[in-house]
C-alpha cells in the first residue's frame, strides 16, 4: 500500500506545505529589518510554553503560541523603549525560554525526552486538531504578510521614512513580531522549534540570490520553502530519514545552488548592459 494514502501522511503533507509557505513569507520582513536570529530566539522561548503544557497536562501549541506572542511583543517593546537593545532581548529569550522549557519538563517528569518531538519536529504525530489550527494561523500569516506587504516592506526598509509617510510603523514593529512569533509555534511540528529559523531565513537568503525585487523575492522565497517541505518531507518517509533535518539541509542546498545562479544572472546583465550602451553611443556619420 503505498505510504501517501495514510491519513496521517496527507495530513503531515498539508501541515508541510503551509509551514513551507507561511515561514519564508514573514521570514523576508525578519531578514529585511535584520533580525534573522528573531526566530531562533522565538522557537526557544515557545520551548517555556511547551514545557508549561508538558506540566499542565495541556495541548502544546496553544501554550506554545501563547508563551511566545508575549515574549515578542517584550522583545519589541524593549527594543522600542530602548531599555535593551536586540541582541540582548534575544539573548533573554535564547536561554530563558529554554531554561523554563527544560525545568518545567524535568517537573513533569519527562525531561528534555519529552521535549525532542517539538525541538526537532515530528511532522507524523500531527493531528486533525493541530491541523486545523496551523492551516488557520497560517492562512492569517500569509494573508496578512502579502496583503500589507508595500507597508510592511516600508517600516523594515526605513523606518523613519515609513513615519514621514504617515505609516503606523510601531504597530507594523509589533504586527510582524507577532507573526514570527505565530509562524514559530506553527512550524514546531514540522522542522522543530530550534531549526524554525532556517526555514524562515534560508529560502529568503535563497530567493534574495535569484529574483530581483522585493515583491519577486518574496513569492520566489515561498515557492522555494513550499518545495523543500513537500520534498523533504516525502523523501524522509520513503528514505526513513528525520523530515525537519532534511527540509532544512534542502533549503540549504537551494541557497548554495542560487550562488552560481546569481552569478551568472549578474554576468548575463551586465552583457546585456554592455551591448546597450553600445547600440545607444555616438555613430560617426
Amino acid at each position: 500500500m503505498d505510504l501517501l494514502s495514510f491519513a496521517f501522511v496527507q495530513r503531515a503533507l498539508i501541515a508541510a506545505a503551509l509551514v513551507g509557505l507561511s515561514s519564508p513569507t514573514i521570514g523576508t520582513y525578519i531578514v529585511q529589518r535584520r533580525l534573522s536570529l528573531l526566530g531562533d530566539g522565538l522557537g526557544h522561548v515557545a520551548i517555556a510554553g511547551v514545557g508549561l503544557a508538558l506540566m499542565t497536562g495541556s495541548a502544546p501549541l496553544p501554550w506554545a503560541v501563547g508563551i511566545c506572542l508575549v515574549g515578542a511583543l517584550l522583545i519589541e517593546t524593549l527594543r522600542q523603549r530602548g531599555r535593551a537593545t536586540g541582541d540582548i532581548g534575544l539573548a533573554v529569550l535564547f536561554y530563558g525560554g529554554l531554561a523554563a522549557g527544560v525545568l518545567m519538563a524535568s517537573v513533569a517528569g519527562q525531561g528534555a525526552g519529552g521535549l525532542s518531538s517539538y525541538l526537532f519536529g515530528s511532522l507524523n504525530t500531527v493531528s486533525s486538531g493541530d491541523l486545523w489550527i496551523v492551516g488557520g494561523l497560517s492562512v492569517i500569516i500569509i494573508v496578512i504578510a502579502i496583503g500589507l506587504s508595500p507597508q510592511l516592506f516600508t517600516v523594515c526598509a526605513d523606518e523613519d521614512f515609513a513615519k514621514t509617510l504617515g505609516l503606523p510603523a510601531r504597530l507594523y514593529n509589533y504586527l510582524i513580531v507577532v507573526l514570527a512569533a505565530i509562524t514559530v509555534t506553527c512550524a514546531m511540528r514540522t522542522v522543530g522549534l530550534l531549526l524554525v529559523s532556517a526555514l524562515m531565513v534560508i529560502p529568503v537568503a535563497a530567493a534574495q540570490n535569484i529574483f530581483h525585487g522585493f515583491k519577486a523575492g518574496l513569492w520566489g522565497a515561498m515557492l522555494i520553502g513550499l518545495i523543500a517541505s513537500l520534498g523533504g518531507y516525502v523523501t524522509s518517509i520513503y528514505a526513513n530519514l528525520s523530515p525537519g533535518a532534511l527540509i532544512v539541509l534542502i533549503t540549504i542546498a537551494f541557497f548554495v545552488v542560487s550562488w552560481p545562479i546569481s552569478a551568472l544572472l549578474h554576468r548575463h546583465s551586465r552583457h546585456i548592459g554592455s551591448l546597450g550602451h553600445i547600440a545607444s553611443g555616438p555613430t560617426n556619420g
